[in-house]
């Protein structure tokens, strides 16, 4: 199938070498939608002098090395002539990419030592902890982008009676693995970082090994299934994958 942008994207330039596509600024699986696929486009058809592409909520970023841009009258700076190379593309039309996302259940240990935020959150929604846990594992949650570290998911389809607000104050370290929640999406902490979203639970999973291809466990598009398990459980998932 294939779509075309039913809203007129905005172009901006991010310094000399790097084009930002907006579409619309509100955080929406729709527009994210748009978003991976003029991403997986501009990658499977590239654009001469363009070196890599980066998805975001509502935008695409084009990097480009500005001598290697040809397409186009002389005349035009190497970012004119590259806007209009990706005007053309996209009314021309592209291919829908979220069609048979791929499903990828993350186990998680949930309260405790693993999610230390777990009963706050559960006061916060006038919920207990085992209604907080239910109402995320059932969250059709999605990636809409990887970013703030190697592989961190942001995850959007987060039930709307699990809204709230970040942490205060923030930790100044987060484990490798936490599964969180702030405002209306997911998230899991890739690796050790500080950090302020309201931690859940543990995966043992682990989402960043820069030594597989690709390093990311997770990628944009993917459909997320958290599957709650016990601490015993946890312990032989993660030593079995030592």
């Amino acid at each position: 199938m294939r779509m075309k942008v039913e809203s007129d994207p905005t172009f901006q330039p991010m310094g000399d070498r790097c084009l930002i596509i907006e579409f619309e600024s509100r955080v929406d699986p729709e527009i994210n939608a748009r978003v991976r696929s003029v991403a997986r486009h501009l990658l499977t058809h590239p654009i001469e002098g363009v070196v890599d592409i980066v998805p975001a909520f509502t935008t695409v970023a084009v990097h480009y090395r500005p001598e290697a841009v040809r397409d186009g009258p002389p005349s035009e700076s190497p970012y004119r002539r590259l806007c209009r190379s990706i005007e053309r593309i996209l009314a021309q039309g592209i291919a829908r990419t979220d069609v048979g996302a791929r499903v990828v259940e993350v186990p998680v240990c949930y309260g405790g030592e693993f999610g230390p935020d777990l009963d706050e959150v559960a006061v916060q929604c006038h919920l207990t902890p085992q209604q907080v846990i239910a109402l995320h594992a059932a969250s059709p949650h999605q990636v809409y982008m990887l970013g703030f570290a190697p592989g961190f998911p942001y995850l959007g389809g987060l039930d709307s009676r699990l809204e709230t607000s970040r942490r205060s104050t923030p930790r100044t370290k987060v484990p490798a693995g936490s599964v969180a929640i702030a405002r209306e999406q997911s998230a899991i902490y890739s690796i050790e970082t500080p950090g302020g979203w309201n931690i859940l639970g543990r995966t043992p999973l682990k989402l960043f090994t820069p030594e597989t291809v690709p390093p990311c466990l997770l990628q944009p598009g993917d459909n997320v299934r958290f599957v709650p398990i016990s601490a015993e459980q946890f312990n032989a998932m993660q030593q079995s994958r030592a």
